[in-house]
């Protein structure tokens, strides 16, 4: 199989070479911008995968992407392990009401505690049980995440992430594409 071009996907299927794609849209319909279809139709796939990959590894540990993710934003700020929900909301990418979901179901298996600060401001601290969550299951993801991109050399890996950066900071400051059909 060459790189991009046809083969299985996770569930079995046979995925279509993002060249082709292009091609066929290029010939569907004239005139639409096809270049971007072979780099996006990779990163979708590359990101499907590892997601699969994640979640595999995470059912092994009988863990969940959105515990671990909560548990790991806290271990990596390092002693105490503390932080407002405000703050897990904002490093965690998700909003207010989903943190605070995240913090009940954590706070419930005993991986968290929560204190209220200053009037109505809540802080969250990773409990020992958390702590040791959270080292199992960060170091089964990444030695996971590792094993997939081990045929990547230390250079390319450098050289895919710069690119990726660059790519998520365009698209972000592309805001609100106008992309109605043309009459």
């Amino acid at each position: 199989m060459s790189d991009g071009g046809p083969g299985p996907d996770s569930t079995g299927g046979v995925l279509e070479a993002p060249e082709a794609v292009a091609a066929a849209w290029e010939r569907e319909l004239p005139g639409v911008p096809t270049r971007s279809i072979p780099v996006v139709w990779l990163a979708k796939q590359v990101a499907t995968e590892l997601r699969s990959r994640r979640d595999d590894a995470l059912r092994e540990l009988g863990q969940d992407a959105a515990t671990l993710d909560l548990l790991s934003t806290l271990r990596r700020t390092g002693h105490p392990y503390v932080l407002t929900t405000r703050q897990l909301a904002r490093r965690c990418l998700v909003s207010a009401g989903a943190i605070s979901q995240r913090v009940a179901r954590a706070e419930a298996d005993g991986f968290v505690e929560r204190r209220t600060i200053e009037g109505r401001q809540v802080e969250v601290a990773l409990t020992p049980a958390g702590h040791a969550v959270v080292e199992r299951g960060a170091g089964h993801v990444l030695r996971v995440d590792d094993a997939l991109t081990d045929r990547l050399t230390d250079d390319e890996l450098h050289d895919l992430a710069s690119l990726l950066a660059r790519w998520l900071r365009s698209a972000r400051d592309a805001g609100t594409i106008d992309a109605r059909p043309q009459d």
